[in-house]
């Protein structure tokens, strides 16, 4: 079976940073046995700069095929839908002019325009159509524009989710989703998946120890959906608590303003895999500080959490908090409200008898998901 995955936005490995979803799912069937092709963005998402990569055949077994991208400089503005229109008929260019044909082409949504060019190559050529959502276009962005402006885009994702031959998604909220707008196709929930390094840094490795100063961890965007400012104003009474933030984001610059009078906070940018793991080991528990509105299900950063063995303060309701309380892996606060953070944090300060951290790490185990994901999709293929 000859496959192609479709997704412009996660960082890859030959940058220095871990493998993500679509590396992951590529490496997947290539260990299948399955000719498969990873087409990607020449666009770094993270950086917002060209990368510094050539296509090449990845050390995982896959094609890795790099699309020509029109820059743009954050991750809501204009340039970004010109950027993601302009992305969409170039990789269709490039895949009419391809000499191979796939039997199943599977693009991530976001971006719509992207999927939707994929959706309409694949009818060309006869092969199965996969839509995997990542998340809830265009429904996240309802928190800073009104919902009709999105019509259109809504449309597109109706019309999507309606003609694919499979919806995936890595939460299952965006499977109801898809059903809402009229998905009827066969559908399967994947998580977003983590290598399991057994040989990961600990607190020894770097020279501290359990009765060091108790230290939080936050991974990933400094966005308008992260309730960041709590969790600064709350670390910042706690006059015994740490917090390493990395990552960045168009909130950076206020949020570092926000903590310039407290050394106990420190920020770090946006890190590879090595220096990260560096943060993992001196961290005691992590933090997903996520609006309920955010339209997110179970974010990235759960994943890296558990594969570090850490315990979670999060505010997401829903699909995050049964995952936490299946595996006594965190304390839950109420997004915008100091105290109840404080109250959260300061739980995560005492063993927890209950905690299965081998269990939580190995529900992220990528090996397990995404073999799981290429049955599902074997199945597919040989429906009539």
């Amino acid at each position: 079976m000859t496959v192609w995955i479709v997704n412009p936005f996660d960082n890859l490995p030959p940058e220095g940073y871990r493998p993500q979803r679509y590396w992951l799912m590529a490496r997947a069937f290539a260990q299948a046995g399955h000719r498969t092709t990873y087409w990607t963005s020449d666009f770094s998402h993270a950086h917002k700069a060209p990368r510094q990569l050539k296509e090449t055949v990845a050390p995982d077994g896959f094609r890795l095929a790099l699309v020509p991208t029109r820059p743009y400089p954050s991750n809501i503005c204009l340039r970004r839908v010109r950027s993601h229109r302009a992305l969409a008929r170039a990789w269709r260019l490039m895949a009419e002019a391809s000499a191979e044909r796939p039997d199943v082409v599977i693009a991530s949504l976001p971006p719509l325009s992207l999927a939707s060019a994929a959706l309409a190559f694949s009818r060309k050529v006869a092969a199965r159509f996969v839509v995997d959502i990542q998340d809830a276009w265009p429904e996240t962005f309802y928190r800073v524009a009104p919902a009709w402006l999105f019509a259109p885009l809504r449309a597109t994702a109706r019309r999507i989710y309606r003609a694919a031959d499979a919806v995936t998604a890595v939460a299952a909220r965006y499977l109801d989703l898809a059903r809402s707008y009229g998905a009827t196709a066969p559908a399967h929930l994947c998580h977003l998946g983590i290598d399991v390094d057994e040989s990961r840094t600990t607190k020894a490795d770097i020279g501290t120890t359990p009765h060091s100063p108790f230290t939080l961890l936050y991974l990933g965007a400094m966005g308008k959906s992260y309730d960041l400012e709590t969790v600064i104003d709350a670390v910042k009474e706690m006059g015994d608590v740490e917090l390493d933030l990395a990552g960045t984001g168009p909130k950076e610059a206020d949020l570092r303003a926000r903590a310039a009078d407290c050394p106990r906070i420190r920020f770090h940018g946006y890190l590879d895999a090595t220096a990260l793991q560096t943060l993992f080991a001196r961290a005691d528990a992590g933090v997903i500080p996520m609006f309920p509105d955010s339209c997110v299900g179970v974010p990235n950063k759960l994943a890296d959490y558990a594969a570090a063995g850490l315990r979670v303060v999060y505010s997401l309701p829903g699909e995050t908090t049964d995952i936490a309380s299946r595996f006594a892996a965190g304390a839950f606060y109420a997004a915008g409200d100091i105290q109840s953070f404080k109250n959260a944090a300061s739980a995560l300060r005492h063993p927890a008898p209950d905690f299965k951290p081998d269990a939580f790490r190995d529900f992220f185990d990528a090996r397990r998901l995404y073999a799981g994901y290429v049955d599902f999709i074997q199945k597919l293929t040989r429906q009539p």
